[in-house]
């Protein structure tokens, strides 16, 4: 079974009708974000989240300090940590101390080598602004790379959408599939009957 995230929840209402409907809920902490929250904020949607299911909630972070990290940690109680920034895997280990899994965004280029991350590794379409393009890349990068690297769990981004996630699925075998611009009306605002239609054609 495939995993499901939906990143970028930006409202309460729509975390707590989102959160029992997939594993994965994503608050983006990036303040050049079309979809970014503050902490204060992503305090809010995690409670209505984790009223309305028992999705995980994942913190997105773009080379924050350890101590934004805990900060927001503390505050959110973040089941895990996404990185998305220019951080080493000596980084993401050491932020992997704080005490939960620490997946790593990475942009997904031929040859890319996956391995010596703390958890997961997000492949994402090329972008300048860390990901939101709403573009697929060429999956068969990320088969390659899962096929050198068969132990590191991968969770396919970049542009996926409820008519192509099930061809990506097939295609690459990650262990999860993570959404935010495929599943909205506008950034950050999500549309319910597309995020049915997702978790449909993904599970």
């Amino acid at each position: 079974m495939t995993a499901i995230k939906i990143c970028g929840i930006t409202q309460p209402a729509q975390a707590a009708a989102i959160a029992p409907l997939v594993d994965y809920l994503g608050f983006n902490l990036w303040p050049r974000s079309k979809r970014h929250v503050t902490i204060a904020q992503a305090a809010e949607l995690a409670a209505a989240a984790r009223q309305g299911g028992a999705a995980k909630l994942v913190g997105l972070f773009v080379d924050a300090t350890r101590a934004q990290i805990e900060a927001a940690l503390t505050a959110v109680r973040f089941d895990v940590i996404q990185l998305h920034g220019s951080e080493t895997p000596a980084e993401a280990h050491a932020i992997a101390t704080l005490g939960v899994p620490v997946w790593k965004a990475l942009s997904a280029t031929p040859g890319l080598a996956i391995d010596g991350w703390p958890a997961a590794v997000l492949l994402d379409t090329p972008s300048v602004d860390r990901g939101g393009t709403g573009r697929t890349f060429d999956w068969a990068i990320a088969t390659a790379a899962r096929t050198r690297s068969p132990e590191v769990p991968v969770i396919l981004a970049g542009g996926l959408d409820p008519e192509n996630v099930a061809a990506a699925i097939a295609a690459v075998a990650p262990w999860a599939v993570d959404t935010a611009s495929g599943v909205e009306s506008a950034p950050g605002i999500k549309d319910l009957v597309k995020v049915r239609a997702f978790v449909a054609a993904a599970s």
